[in-house]
């Protein structure tokens, strides 16, 4: 089975170099692999692909050596642990606000005796059959060591319980979407929970269970900020950026007379 890249950082308690896409952008793996990048975070929350397409992205990672972290737009077991099997090497999961949820994504994507998840082993975590269909095959062991899990905390409840959630076996980071909670932190006044607490609270929580943790920045600062509070997980570099293709095409252009 494949080795992840971004579990091979974090086990060293190095930073995983990860970027954003959501499109169906072939050359965008490409370059990313290319240029060092460790991880590709898929977005299928916000995003719309269909499953084929979806696969043929997934299969772009095996065949470029990097990962890709789904996030998932749903939470229907069978469909999640269907992205392991067509390669994903790990899943980003909105909305983790309580242990009993982050238990259950746990029994869905995990093999036993960790979880529940369905065993087939014809899938391209598997190599389509010839990393199971063996003596002495390792399969199910690599599944459980080389594919992860991250509970997104973008709720207040999420961050109260976020030692709890990091500490169900099977989670491997807790991540902050700073969106979502500001969102929702800004609803309700009487919260005196900020960004900057909650991303003290989950880093805490983290270091108490021994998990990673991570969050989204907007700033080449502010990731080396994070980075020197612990975080291993800050995405940066993603295929809206490409935008900036054009501007400056578009600037360069306006300087030409005619």
């Amino acid at each position: 089975m494949r080795k992840s890249k971004m579990l091979a950082k974090w086990r060293a308690n190095k930073p995983a170099r990860v970027a954003a896409m959501g499109h169906v952008l072939p050359f965008f793996i490409r370059y990313a692999a290319h240029y060092r990048y460790d991880g590709i975070w898929l977005d299928l929350e916000h995003r719309n692909m269909d499953g084929r397409e979806v696969q043929h992205l997934l299969a772009l990672g095996h065949l470029f050596d990097i990962d890709i972290m789904v996030r998932p737009p749903t939470t229907m077991r069978t469909q999640l642990y269907r992205y392991l099997e067509d390669g994903a090497t790990g899943l980003m999961v909105p909305f983790v606000s309580t242990p009993a949820f982050a238990r259950e994504i746990v029994d869905a994507v995990k093999f036993p005796p960790l979880g529940n998840r369905g065993l087939d082993g014809a899938g391209l975590d598997s190599d389509f059959g010839l990393s199971t269909w063996r003596p002495n095959s390792t399969f199910i062991a690599d599944a459980l060591s080389e594919t992860f899990i991250v509970a997104q905390i973008e709720t207040p409840s999420a961050v109260a319980q976020a030692e709890a959630i990091a500490a169900i076996p099977g989670i491997d980071m807790i991540f902050i979407g700073p969106g979502d909670l500001q969102l929702r932190l800004d609803a309700d006044p009487t919260q005196a929970l900020t960004i900057a607490s909650a991303t003290e609270a989950v880093k805490a929580a983290a270091e108490k269970t021994g998990k990673q943790w991570g969050r989204t920045a907007g700033s080449v600062e502010e990731i080396g900020r994070y980075y020197a509070m612990g975080a291993t997980l800050v995405p940066w570099g993603g295929d809206f950026a490409l935008m900036n293709v054009l501007k400056t095409a578009s600037e360069e252009l306006d300087g030409l007379s005619r």
